[in-house]
């Protein structure tokens, strides 16, 4: 094949790129799952970053690189590249965001071993992470969540470990709200008969992070097999409870001195949380007004 036909035959742009590869991530083998992974998670990256660096924090050799170009049809690497970087806006920094991450924990690894900087440390981490937000989840993908939730005749709502912080609050605050809500709490090994009610006009909302509770995983393909609609709040488009989903939130936590911040994530769920009390206050006032 030339390289003008594999070039015609290849996504058109960055947008384009990622739904195929989206579509065909189970079929690739796990070295280019690796890859496929990076180039969703790290687009910036992909932009500005050299082959040999990409492939280092890939973990690949570069050839497995432009073996994954080839495979979505572009002639090589650079020119799967050259979409990322027309997809930055102009006004866009000059790092990204996994660089401006590297950065910063290359400058707290430097630091002596001590408490008087934690709070600072944690300050810029999650700033960051909260910057980053607003490239990861846009407005329209807001709008979609808030009206799933909506439409949703019972919202079920599962995370453990790490995640139960986010899950509990968005069951909490959704409850308060008066949204007939159910939390999977998963008390006394329930997880499945706490599931199983769920039905086609129900939606689960999902939160997970690597390595992904097993638990919240097979609550969402309970979920799916039931027909329910899966809202997924992870930190990858391609993790376990993010392929069957409805929508997926992409949420990239900071991690200082190894540990895992849920910033982001309230965030996140506390303007889910807002965005479904405006739209129900708005029908509400349109059926007092009828």
């Amino acid at each position: 094949m030339t390289e003008e036909i594999m070039a015609a035959n290849a996504p058109a742009s960055a947008d384009e790129l990622r739904a195929a590869i989206l579509e065909r991530y189970d079929s690739l083998s796990k070295r280019l799952q690796q890859i496929a992974r990076y180039v969703l998670d790290e687009p910036n990256e992909m932009a500005l970053e050299t082959l040999a660096v990409i492939s280092e924090r890939c973990g690949v050799q570069p050839s497995a690189i432009v073996r994954f170009a080839k495979s979505f049809g572009y002639p090589g690497a650079s020119q799967m590249q050259r979409l990322f970087r027309d997809g930055l806006l102009s006004g866009h920094a000059g790092l990204g965001y996994g660089e401006r991450v590297r950065h910063f924990n290359e400058a707290v690894a430097k630091k002596p071993e001590g408490g008087a900087d934690v709070l600072s440390e944690f300050v810029e981490g999650n700033t960051l992470a909260l910057q980053n937000l607003n490239q990861t989840v846009s407005e329209a993908d807001m709008a979609r969540a808030v009206s799933l939730i909506d439409k949703a005749e019972t919202v079920y709502v599962v995370g453990f470990r790490r995640s139960f912080p986010v899950a509990s609050y968005l069951a909490y605050s959704l409850q308060q709200l008066n949204k007939r809500t159910l939390f999977i709490d998963g008390v006394a090994g329930l997880t499945k008969q706490q599931v199983q009610t769920i039905g086609p006009k129900d939606l689960l909302i999902a939160v997970s992070y690597h390595p992904y509770a097993e638990e919240t995983v097979h609550a969402v393909e309970m979920a799916g097999q039931r027909g329910a609609r899966i809202l997924s709040i992870s930190d990858s488009l391609v993790s376990p409870i993010a392929k069957p989903a409805s929508l997926v939130l992409h949420v990239r936590e900071s991690e200082v001195r190894t540990f895992r911040s849920l910033a982001a994530s309230i965030c996140l769920a506390q303007a889910l949380v807002i965005g479904f009390a405006f739209t129900a206050s708005k029908k509400k006032a349109r059926a007092g007004a009828g």
